[in-house]
């Protein structure tokens, strides 16, 4: 210690603690097991910005048939939403939208859905003729869209008879089973 304070700051410090008694403690404090951290609930635009950035648009192919699941659904619920064997309960029909209005619309009807407990559900896109260079722009970000959803499981081209590539059949989380609903 008194190689790095002068005399007079030293005399100073001893000064100040004569009166202290030292610790009749040699070893740390022991572990003791601290209680885990409190969530701090996220903002909804945040969350929704974070999700965006899990994935970039560019990052998502979109191909004449549109086939997509989150690991976990089974190929056989996979096969009746692509056979168009599981129910349809609301339908959405975005033909002719802007991309911000269409935007709006799905995030509404995918709200609806979860409110109404729609299993499954058809949005109609649309195969893009109308556009400028004739390509499907509302079947691409459709395709983004959905994949961002948490609610959506899964996701395919729907049947000839409902659309063919230019609709999709969306199966949807149950409400009941999404974690993020459940009581504590």
């Amino acid at each position: 210690m008194s190689r790095f304070l002068d005399p007079d700051e030293r005399r100073l410090f001893l000064d100040e603690v004569e009166d202290a008694a030292p610790l009749d403690v040699d070893q740390p404090e022991p572990w003791r097991r601290r209680p885990a951290p409190f969530p701090i609930a996220q903002p909804k635009h945040l969350a929704e910005d974070e999700r965006r950035l899990s994935l970039a648009e560019a990052e998502v192919e979109t191909h004449e048939f549109l086939s997509y699941a989150k690991p976990g659904v089974q190929r056989r619920v996979l096969h009746d939403l692509q056979r168009g064997a599981i129910p349809r309960e609301l339908e959405l029909d975005l033909h002719g939208l802007t991309v911000a209005f269409a935007e709006q619309l799905c995030d509404e009807f995918l709200a609806a859905c979860a409110r109404r407990r729609v299993r499954c559900a058809q949005i109609i896109h649309g195969k893009g003729y109308g556009s400028q260079e004739r390509q499907p722009v509302l079947k691409r970000k459709v395709n983004y869209w959905l994949r961002l959803r948490p609610e959506v499981l899964a996701f395919c081209s729907a049947t000839r008879r409902d659309g063919g590539t230019g609709a999709v059949y969306v199966l949807l989380r149950n409400p009941d089973k999404d974690p993020r609903n459940r009581q504590r």
